[in-house]
């Protein structure tokens, strides 16, 4: 019994493959954001904000509201969003900057991957 707690320590323990990057989780994070510049892709709608500090970090947060679907619909949406997020945004994205992926109603869930990362990669440039 003591090994499936060893392995659970292990894993929530690992490395991050993501150091750089922290997930925004306030409110008034995602308003200001929301006053910010905007751009709208076919897979999502991304919010970008300079935040104009000293912090490096680079910050994302992810929305998906009841027009995406069910509950089901949402989380999957948004776990695609956290997808593309981890794999472009620490090579593409700016530090000192804050990020905010929306899903869109049938179309985050249903385009192709790999699409949706050439969407954040043009997004962000």
């Amino acid at each position: 019994m003591t090994q499936g707690k060893d392995a659970k320590a292990a894993v929530g323990t690992a490395p991050s493959a993501v150091s750089s990057v922290c997930i925004l989780k306030k409110r008034s994070d995602f308003l200001r954001a929301a006053r910010s510049r905007k751009v709208v892709t076919q897979g999502f709608i991304l919010q970008i904000l300079d935040r104009k500090d000293d912090d490096p970090m680079i910050r994302v947060g992810f929305t998906c509201s009841k027009k995406v679907g069910n509950a089901v619909a949402r989380n999957r949406a948004k776990r695609r969003l956290r997808e593309i997020a981890r794999l472009r945004l620490p090579s593409c994205g700016t530090p000192g900057h804050d990020y905010v992926l929306i899903g869109r109603a049938a179309k985050t869930a249903s385009q192709p991957f790999e699409q949706l990362l050439d969407d954040l990669a043009k997004a962000l440039i």
